[in-house]
């Protein structure tokens, strides 16, 4: 029997990617002016931004307990044999809620044979290790080796991202607003990163074409095999700059593929429109 590869959608791949690779979908929630609905299903991330160009601050949720807990006992029912790859457990409750429904689900079905991983990813950084699990499960691989890849790709996964106006990061906290005050007036960009599962700000820079060139040469510095790699980029609302980074990236990597998608409207109300996500590995699996 087929491996199910389930995910929630921080992984910020499109509608149709869960329909065509069989993957089961756990959305998020998000809450726009007192109405909730489903990340993905029910409201796209254009919808998002244009709240939050208005002033609006839409608030988000973890996946519902509920629906976890129907697709488990659902799975079990049927002895099918499982893996959650889940949204990184320093940016969201989903991860440690998952594992808390697996641990009641089991009281019932002790044999039922799900792994729920943590991967420390965000966005499409996620969406990639989702994306190659899918692969490997339509192929019939077995779990084991489908686990040993997952985890792989969430430990190397390098994510690099710059926000168009840092007010959004100081409402989460991730800069002060006195910074983002400064930044707005002085056009600073930041350069972040994800560490052990956190967004966390590792440079300031002057002016976009500075960033986007900067980007590169991390990319250089921490990128591995580039032209065998699948690169992501996930974009906000900014599609002219996203078009240039590929660009850029193709001039100076030749990638395999690069695989752009949008930021799905929960990691994109807390990062606002114009933000712009690069992910790529700095080790590449020996199977490759």
């Amino acid at each position: 029997m087929q491996v199910r590869i389930l995910a929630d959608s921080a992984c910020d791949l499109p509608k149709s990617f869960y329909d065509e690779n069989h993957v089961t979908l756990f959305p998020l929630k998000v809450e726009i002016n007192g109405k909730e609905y489903e990340d993905v299903k029910t409201i796209a991330p254009h919808t998002v931004y244009e709240a939050i160009r208005t002033g609006i601050v839409p608030k988000t949720s973890q996946v519902s307990p509920h629906l976890f807990e129907e697709i488990f006992t659902e799975m079990a029912e049927k002895n099918e044999d499982g893996i959650y790859i889940a949204f990184s457990s320093e940016l969201s409750g989903t991860y440690s809620t998952a594992v808390m429904i697996l641990e009641q689900v089991k009281e019932k079905y002790p044999d039922f044979n799900l792994t729920i991983v943590d991967t420390k990813c965000a966005s499409l950084g996620f969406g990639l290790v989702v994306k190659e699990a899918a692969a490997l499960a339509l192929k019939s691989v077995g779990k084991e080796k489908i686990l040993e890849d997952v985890l792989f790709r969430s430990q190397h996964m390098e994510h690099l991202f710059t926000v168009e106006d840092l007010d959004y990061l100081a409402k989460g906290g991730r800069v002060s607003k006195a910074s983002a005050f400064l930044g707005g007036l002085l056009n600073i960009k930041p350069v972040l990163n994800v560490e052990d599962g956190k967004l966390v700000p590792i440079e300031k820079i002057r002016g976009k074409k500075k960033v986007m060139r900067r980007i590169i040469e991390i990319m250089k510095e921490r990128g591995a095999n580039m032209e065998d790699q699948v690169i992501g980029i996930s974009q906000a609302d900014c599609e002219e700059t996203t078009l240039e980074m590929k660009s850029m990236i193709e001039e100076e990597f030749h990638p395999k593929e690069i695989f752009i998608t949008s930021i799905g409207s929960t990691v994109g109300s807390h990062t606002g429109a114009g933000t712009i996500a690069i992910f790529f590995l700095n080790e590449i699996p020996s199977s490759n």
